[in-house]
Protein backbone atom coordinates (compact mmCIF):
# COMPACT_ATOMS: atom_id res chain seq x y z
CA UNK A 1 0.00 0.00 0.00
CA UNK A 2 2.81 2.44 0.82
CA UNK A 3 4.36 1.75 -2.59
CA UNK A 4 1.11 2.68 -4.34
CA UNK A 5 1.14 6.04 -2.60
CA UNK A 6 4.71 6.66 -3.69
CA UNK A 7 3.85 6.09 -7.35
CA UNK A 8 0.56 8.01 -7.25
CA UNK A 9 0.42 11.23 -9.30
CA UNK A 10 1.35 14.41 -7.46
CA UNK A 11 -0.18 17.85 -7.83
CA UNK A 12 1.84 19.94 -10.28
CA UNK A 13 2.72 23.64 -10.27
CA UNK A 14 -0.37 24.31 -12.41
CA UNK A 15 -2.58 22.81 -9.70
CA UNK A 16 -0.77 24.81 -7.03
CA UNK A 17 -1.56 28.11 -8.83
CA UNK A 18 -5.21 27.60 -7.89
CA UNK A 19 -4.27 28.15 -4.23
CA UNK A 20 -4.41 31.90 -4.95
CA UNK A 21 -8.20 31.57 -4.58
CA UNK A 22 -8.21 29.33 -1.48
CA UNK A 23 -9.48 30.81 1.78
CA UNK A 24 -12.45 32.61 3.26
CA UNK A 25 -13.58 35.70 1.35
CA UNK A 26 -16.30 38.37 1.36
CA UNK A 27 -17.33 39.97 -1.89
CA UNK A 28 -19.12 43.08 -3.03
CA UNK A 29 -20.91 42.29 -6.26
CA UNK A 30 -22.96 43.83 -9.03
CA UNK A 31 -25.60 41.61 -10.58
CA UNK A 32 -26.52 42.85 -14.06
CA UNK A 33 -30.10 42.73 -15.34
CA UNK A 34 -30.64 39.54 -17.31
CA UNK A 35 -33.30 37.04 -18.25
CA UNK A 36 -32.70 35.49 -14.80
CA UNK A 37 -33.19 38.57 -12.58
CA UNK A 38 -33.51 42.35 -12.34
CA UNK A 39 -29.95 43.09 -11.23
CA UNK A 40 -28.56 45.18 -8.39
CA UNK A 41 -25.95 45.05 -5.62
CA UNK A 42 -25.14 41.86 -3.72
CA UNK A 43 -22.66 40.50 -1.21
CA UNK A 44 -21.16 37.03 -1.15
CA UNK A 45 -19.29 34.77 1.22
CA UNK A 46 -16.84 32.48 -0.51
CA UNK A 47 -15.22 29.48 1.09
CA UNK A 48 -12.56 27.73 -1.01
CA UNK A 49 -10.03 25.05 -0.20
CA UNK A 50 -7.39 22.97 -1.94
CA UNK A 51 -8.36 19.32 -1.49
CA UNK A 52 -7.98 15.75 -2.78
CA UNK A 53 -4.17 15.61 -2.63
CA UNK A 54 -3.81 19.13 -4.03
CA UNK A 55 -5.48 18.44 -7.37
CA UNK A 56 -8.65 20.50 -6.83
CA UNK A 57 -9.83 23.88 -5.60
CA UNK A 58 -13.33 23.39 -4.19
CA UNK A 59 -15.27 26.63 -3.88
CA UNK A 60 -18.67 27.33 -2.33
CA UNK A 61 -20.38 30.70 -2.55
CA UNK A 62 -23.53 32.09 -0.95
CA UNK A 63 -24.81 35.38 -2.35
CA UNK A 64 -27.13 37.67 -0.39
CA UNK A 65 -29.39 40.37 -1.84
CA UNK A 66 -31.82 42.50 0.15
CA UNK A 67 -30.98 40.53 3.30
CA UNK A 68 -31.88 37.14 1.79
CA UNK A 69 -29.86 34.32 0.25
CA UNK A 70 -30.35 34.82 -3.48
CA UNK A 71 -27.88 32.52 -5.24
CA UNK A 72 -25.35 29.85 -4.36
CA UNK A 73 -22.64 28.05 -6.31
CA UNK A 74 -20.34 25.06 -6.03
CA UNK A 75 -17.26 25.15 -8.23
CA UNK A 76 -14.57 22.54 -8.66
CA UNK A 77 -11.41 23.79 -10.38
CA UNK A 78 -8.51 21.66 -11.58
CA UNK A 79 -5.79 21.47 -14.20
CA UNK A 80 -6.06 18.73 -16.82
CA UNK A 81 -2.69 17.04 -17.27
CA UNK A 82 -3.84 15.62 -20.62
CA UNK A 83 -5.03 18.67 -22.56
CA UNK A 84 -3.02 21.06 -20.35
CA UNK A 85 -5.99 23.35 -19.71
CA UNK A 86 -7.72 24.42 -16.49
CA UNK A 87 -11.23 23.09 -15.92
CA UNK A 88 -14.14 24.42 -13.89
CA UNK A 89 -17.08 22.17 -13.03
CA UNK A 90 -19.84 24.63 -12.04
CA UNK A 91 -23.09 23.95 -10.22
CA UNK A 92 -25.50 26.62 -9.00
CA UNK A 93 -28.87 27.16 -7.39
CA UNK A 94 -30.52 27.73 -10.79
CA UNK A 95 -30.41 23.93 -11.00
CA UNK A 96 -28.61 23.48 -14.30
CA UNK A 97 -25.83 20.92 -14.49
CA UNK A 98 -22.78 21.41 -16.68
CA UNK A 99 -22.78 19.27 -19.84
CA UNK A 100 -19.00 19.72 -19.77
CA UNK A 101 -16.60 21.79 -17.71
CA UNK A 102 -15.51 25.31 -18.54
CA UNK A 103 -12.02 25.21 -19.98
CA UNK A 104 -9.20 27.73 -20.31
CA UNK A 105 -6.03 29.06 -18.80
CA UNK A 106 -4.07 31.89 -17.27
CA UNK A 107 -3.60 35.12 -19.22
CA UNK A 108 -1.23 37.07 -17.00
CA UNK A 109 -3.00 37.43 -13.62
CA UNK A 110 -6.35 36.33 -15.05
CA UNK A 111 -7.71 32.79 -15.10
CA UNK A 112 -10.20 32.73 -18.00
CA UNK A 113 -12.56 29.76 -18.38
CA UNK A 114 -15.34 29.35 -20.98
CA UNK A 115 -18.17 26.84 -21.04
CA UNK A 116 -20.98 26.24 -23.48
CA UNK A 117 -24.42 24.73 -23.17
CA UNK A 118 -27.68 24.70 -25.09
CA UNK A 119 -28.57 27.95 -23.24
CA UNK A 120 -25.47 29.77 -24.53
CA UNK A 121 -21.90 30.38 -23.38
CA UNK A 122 -20.50 31.55 -20.06
CA UNK A 123 -17.08 33.04 -19.44
CA UNK A 124 -15.60 33.20 -15.93
CA UNK A 125 -12.69 35.59 -15.42
CA UNK A 126 -10.85 35.45 -12.07
CA UNK A 127 -8.09 38.04 -11.58
CA UNK A 128 -5.59 38.02 -8.75
CA UNK A 129 -5.28 41.58 -7.41
CA UNK A 130 -2.93 40.75 -4.52
CA UNK A 131 -2.56 38.09 -1.80
CA UNK A 132 -5.73 39.31 -0.08
CA UNK A 133 -8.07 40.18 -2.93
CA UNK A 134 -9.27 39.07 -6.34
CA UNK A 135 -11.93 40.07 -8.81
CA UNK A 136 -14.33 37.87 -10.71
CA UNK A 137 -16.75 38.38 -13.53
CA UNK A 138 -19.18 36.04 -15.19
CA UNK A 139 -20.24 36.93 -18.69
CA UNK A 140 -22.81 35.44 -21.06
CA UNK A 141 -22.92 35.17 -24.84
CA UNK A 142 -25.36 33.40 -27.11
CA UNK A 143 -22.60 32.93 -29.74
CA UNK A 144 -19.27 33.18 -27.79
CA UNK A 145 -18.47 36.43 -29.62
CA UNK A 146 -20.09 39.40 -27.87
CA UNK A 147 -19.90 39.02 -24.09
CA UNK A 148 -22.30 40.72 -21.64
CA UNK A 149 -21.58 40.97 -17.91
CA UNK A 150 -23.89 38.90 -15.69
CA UNK A 151 -22.01 39.33 -12.40
CA UNK A 152 -18.90 41.22 -11.30
CA UNK A 153 -17.31 41.31 -7.88
CA UNK A 154 -14.27 42.07 -5.79
CA UNK A 155 -13.46 39.64 -2.98
CA UNK A 156 -11.33 40.31 0.08
CA UNK A 157 -9.80 37.72 2.33
CA UNK A 158 -11.43 37.39 5.76
CA UNK A 159 -8.69 37.53 8.41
Amino acid sequence: MAEDRLSAPKAQEEHKRLAAFAGEWTGEETVFPSRWNAGGPATSRVSARIDLNGFYLIQNTIQTRDGKESFSTHGVFTWDREDRLYKLFWFDSLGYYPPSPASGGWQGKQLVLVRGSLRGNARHVYEVIDDNSYSMKIQFSPDAEGWADVLTGVYRRVH
